[in-house]
């Protein structure tokens, strides 16, 4: 892990994201990209103009603003002797978080969102869902302050199937960067019910194809899949919670419907999410 982009609106939320980025930083030697989204009125930019947009006071004002913050931003205390890429994009926030990600072969995303209380502003919501179904690379959600991240205990929620090995490494790499623990979980519920000699044949034949044995295996039923997943990391004290992602329809054929977004309003734990 080289390089590490983190969205920052100069909330609460983002300072917290990027404290996070700051401690995997020094872990790894990775630089950090922060992105502010500068989102303008649809008025202020003309479409048929764009080469001249330097020359709209407006976006000169909002321009030397962020750049400002940016300043203020970049002298927190947990970013000194880091390397620190500062970027400022013309783009709606979801598409440009995507680019920017591209542009600089980015590792991992860190994202700040408000957890519990609902997802709202510029990455809460639909830009956060609409992040983690798009991106190619794993995307870190965190919802509180935290003085030190620390991962000792990783709860890996999964249905095992095969097309989910294809992630399963970059869950390996999670927990050996942090010396952490694996606890696979499989949700038993009413409308997936299965045997636990079945879950338990599946989940040992997930794990053969990987050099792997810091890890527990566990069955957990409840009446969903999310609440499963929520009271299983309250009863472990999970540090984090890892879910696989599917382009096509958001969090994978697991974790479909509206389970992403119940995860990612209630649960107050950090959210990892690696896109098969």
């Amino acid at each position: 892990m080289k390089r590490i982009l983190v969205p920052v609106d100069f909330s609460k939320e983002a300072e917290s994201a990027a404290k996070v980025a700051a401690s995997i930083a020094r872990k790894t030697g990775s630089e950090i990209f922060l992105v502010h989204m500068l989102e303008l009125p649809v008025t202020t930019i003309d479409p048929a103009e764009m080469n001249t947009i330097s020359s709209e006071p407006q976006i000169i004002y909002f321009m030397k603003l962020a750049h400002q913050k940016f300043d203020k931003f970049k002298k927190l205390p947990f970013l000194e002797g880091l390397t620190v890429v500062e970027s400022i994009q013309f783009q709606h926030a979801f598409s440009g978080i995507i680019d920017e990600s591209e542009k600089n072969n980015i590792d991992l995303i860190v994202m700040g969102s408000q957890g519990a209380s609902g997802l709202q502003e510029m990455f809460i919501g639909s830009n956060t869902e609409k992040v983690v179904r798009r991106s190619k690379i794993p995307v870190l959600v965190i919802k509180q302050s935290v003085e030190e991240f620390e991962v000792n205990d990783i709860l890996f929620a999964s249905d095992f199937n095969k097309e989910s090995k294809s992630t399963f490494h970059r869950v390996i790499d999670f927990a050996n960067l942090f010396e952490a623990k694996v606890h696979l979980l499989y949700v038993n519920t009413i409308h997936n019910f299965n045997t636990t000699k079945n879950i338990e044949s599946r989940i040992a034949k997930f794990m053969a194809d990987f050099d792997f044995d810091n890890y527990t295996k566990n069955i957990y039923n409840d009446i969903s899949i999310e609440k499963g997943i929520l009271s299983f990391a309250r009863d472990i004290d999970a540090d984090l919670i890892a879910l696989n992602t599917h382009g096509r329809s958001g969090l994978s054929q697991l974790f479909n419907g509206s389970i992403g977004q119940e995860l990612a309003n209630h649960a107050l734990r950090p959210v990892v999410t690696f896109k098969i």
